[in-house]
């Protein structure tokens, strides 16, 4: 009778060793981030990794785009809508153990919007004219002009709250005040980060996220196969993708993202400089090609920078259907023949694939291109910073971003007063009804001046073991948010 209850006692102990809920998750990604500093770097990798998982602000994105908040646990506005006074947690430490108060959010904000700063959104910190601590848990923000849209603005991974002590090791050594700690970079390889035993917030369920980073699609296909991946939050090969719907081991999980997928072209190299041509390269272009050749049919045509589940978004892909013959004879009426572009292509597969369609089609009426494979630091470097190109594919995934094209030297070098004007009155206006027709205005206008090809919505196609939950199904903003992911049993 002892050696049976000694043995029932061991069964049981192994039964719940074998049961334990799995505490560990390793995500795929195809792009490494150049850096970990969310302030200081436009790469969305940056984001996938440290957003709301290491580093948080004063309000965050949550899973379908509602602003919540986040180091703040409230705000008030005042009357005439240019103070917002934001209450802060208590109790809340960065992950060496320093307290996080209102010096610090005066610090990261104050960063943020001098003259020296280098964060890639520098404009969503334009209008603030002062920052106060008015106690350790209160931090007033002055702006210039009424904005409504200030909590938006305080949400992205570019306004997150940092330390001036640790902010200059961020870069390979990021601390935050986030459910995750960062324990390791392995630069080619992952990086990983630990459970945070000492948040202030709900504690994470997973003991450790690993972000593993695989370029190749048929090695991402074969690391999920194997289970040495257990989620791809975008899938590398939508090829493949339905070899994964009918295994059960694994769930695909289809959604939108704030993605605007676009043949950028630099608006003062010539003839790019000149309207009629843009148009006629908008023309050249069949975007359903292109959605069907690079990505198997997934992602949403448009015809402007603007994604199409906000409501305020206008259908304008008509405006620059695919018409070959019109594209011919507008590059024959401004005069331009024998004309040679240089496409740059950075790596993800819909600009790399989506390229070479592109040249076909382009080549059908009459223009040649030079096609260079860019990895993203040379990018960021030559195309985003040296504004060195004449076209590039890249999918813009910040959220509602058409304010960029109001900044004369963003990389597009579109320079349009009437355009600037429109994303001032909206940047100081509140009333819904007029902010709506603010924003179809600024989407007709950057259509009718085909400043770039707007080419489709990139969709979300992730896979992941079936057994995860927690999962975000759209992308509101670029990011891989581990702080409700678990496993089941």
């Amino acid at each position: 009778m002892k050696h049976l209850t000694l043995t029932t006692a061991a069964l049981a102990l192994m039964a719940g060793t074998a049961l334990a809920q799995q505490t560990t998750i390793t995500i795929g990604m195809q792009l490494e981030p150049p850096n970990l500093d969310p302030t200081a770097g436009a790469a969305g990798a940056i984001d996938e990794v440290v957003y709301a998982n290491v580093f948080e602000g004063l309000t965050r994105f949550g899973p379908d785009g509602e602003i919540l908040p986040a180091l703040a646990e409230s705000w008030e506005v005042s009357e005439d809508g240019t103070e917002y006074t934001f209450k802060l947690h208590e109790g809340v430490t960065f992950h060496d153990g320093s307290t996080m108060d209102a010096e610090d959010v005066v610090f990261s904000l104050d960063r943020a919007r001098a003259e020296d700063s280098t964060n890639a959104q520098k404009p969503l910190f334009a209008g603030i004219s002062a920052v106060e601590a008015v106690d350790p848990l209160t931090v007033k923000v002055t702006l210039a002009e009424p904005n409504g849209n200030f909590p938006f603005n305080m949400a992205w991974g570019d306004a997150v709250i940092v330390a001036p002590e640790t902010i200059e090791q961020a870069a390979t050594t990021p601390i935050g005040t986030g459910p995750f700690t960062f324990t390791e970079w392995v630069q080619g390889d992952h990086v990983t980060l630990s459970k945070n035993g000492s948040y202030w917030g709900e504690a994470a369920k997973l003991d450790t996220v690993t972000f593993k980073f695989i370029a190749d699609a048929n090695a991402a296909f074969a690391a999920m196969m194997a289970g040495d991946v257990d989620y791809f939050p975008v899938f590398p090969a939508p090829e493949l993708v339905e070899q994964f719907a009918g295994d059960p081991r694994f769930v695909v999980i289809e959604g939108s993202t704030e993605g605007e997928t676009i043949m950028a072209m630099n608006n003062k190299q010539p003839p790019l400089d000149n309207v009629m041509v843009r148009e006629a390269i908008a023309h050249a272009v069949n975007r359903q090609d292109i959605i069907d050749g690079a990505m198997f049919g997934y992602g949403t045509p448009i015809g402007t920078h603007f994604a199409p589940h906000n409501p305020d978004y206008v259908d304008l892909t008509e405006m620059s259907a695919y018409d070959p013959e019109k594209a011919k004879a507008m590059l024959a009426e401004a005069g331009v023949e024998n004309l040679t572009l240089r496409l740059m292509l950075p790596p993800p597969t819909y600009a790399r694939r989506g390229g070479e369609i592109i040249a076909s089609q382009l080549r059908e009426v009459g223009i040649e291109t030079e096609i260079t494979n860019l990895e993203w630091a040379q990018w960021i470097e030559q195309v985003l910073g040296g504004k060195d190109y004449d076209l590039t594919i890249v999918s813009h995934t910040e959220p509602a971003d058409i304010n960029i094209y109001a900044r004369p030297d963003y990389y597009y070098q579109y320079d349009n007063a009437e355009f600037q004007a429109i994303i001032a009155e909206l940047g100081v206006t509140s009333d819904a009804a007029r902010r709506s027709e603010l924003n179809k205005q600024a989407q007709e206008m950057i259509a009718k001046d085909f400043v770039n090809v707007y080419l489709f919505q990139l969709a979300k196609i992730g896979v992941a073991n079936a057994k995860i939950q927690g999962l975000w199904e759209n992308a509101p903003t670029q990011a891989n948010d581990m702080t409700a992911v678990s496993w089941t049993e």
